[in-house]
């Protein structure tokens, strides 16, 4: 098992995927884990392009789903709109008339293909997630001499939507993105959709994972140059993540400075302040914007090797523990990923061993 790397990506895919050696090459691996050489039909593959064609309607606002692609794989994560009418979400909730947003006709459906008299659906919308909310879209970002973390407001997966399809408005940019394993304890009614670790990640990895998280935002979100000591199997269910990678060799030519901690809040008249946390100590960050780099500042950086990489619906990426990434997104982009914690080995003491060194040479 391996990365593959092509002029193309794996197997004619654009990008980077997981692969598995097989008698006749790499193979892509689907969500599911299961190479898709083994058990996708050419019916799948036609409903393939059928995903691709509705991926493009729920940009536009149909309500989302997630189901698996064919009854063999129910962990594939695959994204299909469930209604293209007020009138079928409506009769589809058993709401009557459907209401002006999404209080109650947002849903997702159960675990397994619809049948011909439609979904079974499991209502979300009026579920209460948790949302960053920041002026520009940076959460935990440096800000001037400050490393700012967002706003957090509790609102309805309903209310989310409405403002990711205009229906409704809200200052600043809105980012479900609160890791700490938001998807089994906020999202609880989706787990029959998928399974609850990657089983070939697991077994490779001697674990099950730490965390299982859900991701939906808008495409302002991004998300700061950082690393984490988290082996990361990354899924997009719908539209597509761009992600700039550094591999930990790239330490000395990524600079850290200290930055006094603060949270964003909102304010009633809708504009944001920043606020000090006193009780925090210093946090080292990444000042650094690998897009629009200042290399008069740091001219170390212009020695590093970026790799960029979009991983699409359907698609998953394995992002090693301590990769330095840096991650924008198209709007409304939903992703699931799994956090596996990482091997405190003779890498981890290679990369501590780096980063000492480049402390103490200057050159942060």
């Amino acid at each position: 098992m391996g990365l593959s790397k092509t002029g193309k990506g794996i197997t004619g895919h654009r990008g980077f995927q997981l692969a598995k050696q097989h008698p006749k090459g790499p193979v892509t691996v689907c969500g599911c884990g299961e190479p898709l050489l083994h058990h996708c039909t050419s019916a799948w593959a036609t409903e393939q392009d059928a995903v691709s064609k509705e991926s493009q309607r729920v940009q536009q606002g149909d309500v989302l789903s997630l189901r698996p692609p064919s009854p063999k794989s129910s962990a594939c994560l695959l994204l299909y709109p469930t209604w293209t009418s007020p009138q079928l979400r409506s009769t589809s909730t058993g709401t009557g008339s459907a209401p002006a947003g999404r209080a109650s006709s947002a849903t997702l459906c159960s675990t397994g293909r619809p049948s011909k008299s439609g979904p079974s659906p499991i209502s979300v919308g009026s579920t209460e997630v948790s949302v960053a909310v920041t002026p520009d879209g940076y959460a935990d970002a440096v800000r001037g001499d400050r490393f700012v973390m967002p706003a957090e407001r509790r609102v309805p997966l309903s209310f989310v939507l409405d403002v990711l399809e205009g229906r409704a408005q809200h200052p600043g940019v809105l980012y479900v993105q609160k890791q700490c394993s938001n998807l089994p304890t906020e999202l609880p009614q989706l787990l029959p959709d998928l399974e609850s670790h990657v089983p070939w990640a697991s077994e490779a990895l001697g674990k099950m994972p730490d965390a299982v998280n859900f991701w939906l935002g808008e495409a302002a979100a991004v998300t700061s140059l950082h690393k984490d000591p988290y082996e990361n199997l990354y899924c997009v269910v719908s539209g597509e993540k761009h992600f700039l990678l550094h591999p930990p060799s790239d330490r000395p030519f990524i600079p850290y400075e200290l930055y006094t901690p603060a949270t964003y809040q909102l304010t009633e008249e809708g504009t944001f302040k920043v606020v000090d946390e006193e009780a925090m100590e210093k946090v080292p960050w990444i000042p650094l914007d690998p897009l629009a780099p200042d290399l008069a500042r740091y001219p170390s950086y212009s020695q590093a090797q970026a790799l960029r990489c979009t991983v699409r619906a359907g698609e998953m990426l394995y992002l090693p523990a301590l990769w330095f990434h840096h991650v924008q997104q198209s709007q409304g982009c939903i992703a699931v990923n799994f956090w596996y914690d990482m091997e405190y080995d003779l890498k981890y003491s290679y990369f501590q061993l780096l980063d000492s060194l480049t402390k103490a040479s200057g050159l942060d």
